[in-house]
Formats: C-alpha cells, sequence, structure tokens
C-alpha cells in the first residue's frame, strides 16, 4: 500500500508527464535500462522526456522522503547530467502544502520594491554570486507575474519553471528572453536544492538583473515583447 507521501509523488510524476506530452515530448515513465543512455546506466530516473534535442531528467520528491542518501543520489545524478550537452535535470519538489497554496497579487512585491531590491542584488553580486543569482531570480519571477496580472493571463499555479513557459507560449515574452531565462533556470534549481554548481559568473546575474529592468518597462507600454 503506497504512503501519502508516495501517492502524492505518483500523482505529480503523472500530471508533469501529461503536460510535457501535451507539449509534444516523448514520455519514459520509470525509464528501463536500454531506454537509458550510457551515462545513466547507474541510475534509475523517475521520468526522462525527449524533445528534438532537448532530453530532461526529472525526479519527483517530497521534503519529507528526502534523507542524506537521496539527497546525494540526487546531486550526482545532477552532475551526471549536466555533463552533457542537450540534457538537463529538473527536480520537482511536492509537498501537501503546496497543494492549498494560493497567490494573493497583494502579497507579491510591487514594481518600486522590485526596482529598490535589484540594486541590493547587485551589491550581493561582488561578493555572493550564489545569493546574488537567488535574489535576482525572486525578483524576475515577482516581476513575471505582475506582468501575468497586466495581461490579465490566468494561471494555474507559480512554479519558475511552469510561470516562464506560459509567459513564452502566450508570447508575453520573447524568444530570446524565454531562452535566458531557461539558460538561467537550472543553475537557480541547483542553488536553491543545495547543488554543487559550475562557478558563476558576474555577467550571468547582471543578465538576470538587466532582463528584469527591461521586463519592468513593458508594465508602461503597450508594445509586445514577444
Amino acid at each position: 500500500m503506497e504512503t501519502p507521501t508516495a501517492n502524492l509523488e505518483r500523482e505529480r510524476l503523472l500530471k508533469l508527464g501529461e503536460e510535457y506530452r501535451e507539449k509534444g515530448y516523448e514520455v519514459f515513465f520509470h525509464p528501463n535500462p536500454e531506454d537509458l543512455p550510457d551515462f545513466l546506466n547507474h541510475y534509475r530516473p523517475d521520468m526522462i522526456v525527449r524533445r528534438g534535442e532537448e532530453n530532461v531528467v526529472i525526479e519527483v520528491k517530497s521534503r519529507s522522503s528526502l534523507s542524506s542518501p537521496s539527497n546525494q543520489y540526487l546531486r550526482n545524478l545532477a552532475q551526471a547530467v549536466e555533463k552533457h550537452p542537450g540534457w538537463r535535470f529538473e527536480l520537482v519538489m511536492t509537498n501537501p502544502e503546496d497543494t492549498t497554496y494560493s497567490f494573493k497579487a497583494e502579497a507579491s512585491l510591487q514594481e518600486h520594491e522590485i526596482k529598490s531590491e535589484l540594486q541590493v542584488a547587485r551589491q550581493l553580486t561582488m561578493q555572493h554570486p550564489e545569493s546574488a543569482i537567488l535574489y535576482s531570480w525572486s525578483l524576475l519571477e515577482a516581476t513575471l507575474r505582475l506582468i501575468a496580472q497586466k495581461e490579465e493571463l490566468s494561471l494555474e499555479r507559480f512554479d519558475p519553471h511552469y510561470l516562464v513557459k506560459q509567459l513564452a507560449t502566450e508570447g508575453v515574452i520573447s524568444k530570446s528572453e524565454y531562452q535566458v531565462l531557461m539558460n538561467a533556470l537550472p543553475l537557480r534549481n541547483s542553488i536553491a536544492h543545495g547543488f554543487k554548481t559550475t562557478p558563476i559568473t558576474q555577467n550571468s546575474i547582471y543578465e538576470l538583473i538587466e532582463l528584469t529592468e527591461q521586463l519592468l518597462k513593458t508594465l508602461h507600454t503597450g508594445d509586445e515583447t514577444g
């Protein structure tokens, strides 16, 4: 009999697979060894999705199911995937409290607050690049929510991957902006979940900050960014 945690993870995995399939990906749940590339021979990921040259290795976990051995396994898996072009690792966290989470626009940072905090992010860049990445990304997410609100978009949830993809799908952000965000997202996820990362350049942080400033300007124009 499945535990509540295992059942929650299974349901989240199935929903993710459905979402990826709707976007044209080929989905493999708990892939067999013969479906895995050689560098994943020693791993059994929850799911792999493929579309063209894009390959995503996905693990779905609840915080309650994480332990030192499982954290080490995920860290090793992420590092193995990151070494191969065209492959990326995605860790999806699911918790019972997530199902009752509701977004309130008034609780999110507003434009003047984001502009002010971007200066703090710039100051963090020199001495604390990992903190700067996380802080810059949080300000970027707040900006994307403001844009979604302005465009009156209906969003099912607000996790970063979904938020970025929906805004790109709706043509609210451009392909180049989407690419910058998708390139930065794995780095943000690795830091947020306590994984080691490749050295962070100041340019990668400034790119996020400048993109946030650029997106803030669109709040006051009627021009499409896509």
